[in-house]
């Protein structure tokens, strides 16, 4: 395993009961760790980031007095600036002295009214652009950018496209649990534990419900919202993308292969879960590190978990902050 500066190089090792990747899972997005963090959103300002190509999205922004510099979040699909994990993050960041942008995808968060199309996992350029805008309010100071499950696959792309285009702007990439291949993980959320296929498909389909209230000339989910699967909804919904043939393409257009971590010219970090319930283990077996690319395989944390009670803390925060604060 790569060593982590002030990071137990036998990796996260949580109390038995928190041992469970289901447990992880679950305790990742609990409000039960943000209970006395909400705090950081009383001073949070709403910037809403416009790009070149006419889209919008919506970003939280906790400045910090004195920042040693900026942490842009992205979280993970169908979650939002609002989400838990994102609230944690957020305020142990500042407490380390950075501001913190928590950017929402389009269609995530209080975010469906600023555009018009539909959300897809294939929205890089937009998204790429907002980060770009992002890290502009940083100034001189360094700016990194962290990505959690769906948003960790956003993050990955984007530190490709800032290492081709040689473009500045990011200091260093991590991705929290990003899936690789998400035809897999959607395959693993449909036909594994129940829980994870309700939990998203419920979320999904109200995020539909309100695009269709907001652009009723436009939506008509009708039908497809009875689908009992995340595969189902995606065949479904695949008449309102015309550039995607089918689901499958659809899927390719942001599946990474060994071959895409190549191009790295900044520093970008991975960590993973051998216990993740949505990644399958193997999709990170052909992965070869180098200089600017690592990838940290845990034995336990389940899906964005890495939280233990004992005391209470979350492994992740304490590996970044050894990079950005060491």
């Amino acid at each position: 395993m790569t060593m982590i500066p002030g990071i137990d190089p036998a990796g996260f090792r949580p109390c038995l009961p928190l041992r469970n990747p289901h447990l992880q899972t679950i305790l990742a997005s609990s409000r039960l760790r943000v209970s006395s963090k909400m705090s950081v959103l009383e001073n949070a300002e709403e910037i809403v980031v416009p790009t070149p190509h006419g889209t919008r999205l919506l970003s939280l922004h906790t400045r910090h007095p004195e920042p040693k510099g900026l942490v842009i979040l992205l979280h993970g699909w169908e979650g939002s600036s609002a989400s838990a994990y994102m609230i944690d993050a957020a305020a142990f960041y500042r407490q380390l002295g950075f501001s913190v942008c928590r950017l929402n995808l389009r269609d995530h968060g209080e975010s469906h009214h600023l555009n018009e199309g539909l959300f897809h996992g294939a929205l890089i350029e937009e998204t790429f652009e907002a980060v770009d805008f992002l890290a502009g309010l940083s100034g001189s100071r360094p700016v990194y950018l962290i990505g959690f499950s769906l948003g960790g696959n956003f993050a990955l792309r984007i530190a490709r496209r800032y290492s081709i285009l040689g473009k500045r702007g990011l200091d260093g990439v991590f991705a929290v649990s990003p899936p690789l291949d998400p035809y897999k993980s959607t395959v693993a959320l449909d036909h594994g534990y129940w829980f994870y296929r309700e939990y998203f498909l419920r979320k999904w389909k109200r995020s539909l419900v309100k695009k269709q209230n907001l652009f009723p000339d436009k939506y008509d989910f009708g039908e497809m919202l009875k689908a009992r699967t995340c595969i189902e909804l995606t065949k479904n919904i695949m008449p309102y993308f015309r550039d995607f043939p089918t689901y499958r393409d659809y899927f390719a257009l942001y599946t990474l292969r060994d071959d895409f971590f190549r191009d790295y010219k900044i520093p970008v970090k991975i960590f993973i879960s051998g216990d993740d319930p949505i990644i399958p283990r193997d999709d990170y077996d052909a992965i070869a590190e180098h200089e600017n690319f690592r990838v940290f395989r845990l034995n336990f944390g389940g899906h964005c978990g890495f939280i233990d009670f004992f005391p209470h803390r979350c492994w992740y925060h304490r590996a970044i902050a050894g990079f950005i604060d060491p």
